[in-house]
């Protein structure tokens, strides 16, 4: 666990008390099959939102790890503070027209997967 603790602080954005978390809410990751699977759990994946005729923006489950989510959201907004690519990401974004909190989402999700990518790739599971 110690190991996965170093690990996940190595990300940018991610500090102890986000790393201990997924560790403790995943049971070190082995809980969840894939990234997307986590990011799901995490409340950072989009779903559509839409009945019958009526379509409406697509929108994050509320049925989600509070949490997770309120950690990955401090994270994220550390990265756009810290230089760096997700900093550089989100100001391209931006520019792009993207809605802020969009981006910001989608940054979540980035580091959801880094997480998990990194864990998984050196403990080999």
């Amino acid at each position: 666990m110690k190991k996965n603790i170093e690990l996940l602080t190595s990300i940018p954005g991610i500090g102890k008390q986000n790393a201990l978390q997924f560790i403790l809410h995943t049971n070190n990751f082995k809980n969840f099959e894939s990234a997307n699977h986590l990011a799901c759990y995490s409340g950072v994946v989009p779903f559509p939102n839409q009945s019958g005729i009526s379509i409406k923006k697509d929108r994050v489950s509320k049925l989600a790890n509070q949490k997770l989510k309120k950690l990955l959201h401090m994270a994220a907004m550390s990265c756009i503070r810290a230089h760096g690519e997700l900093k550089e990401y989100f100001i391209r974004k931006v520019k792009e027209g993207k809605n802020k909190m969009l981006v910001i989402n989608a940054i979540r999700n980035k580091l959801v997967h880094r997480m998990f990518a990194i864990v998984r790739k050196i403990n080999g599971s």
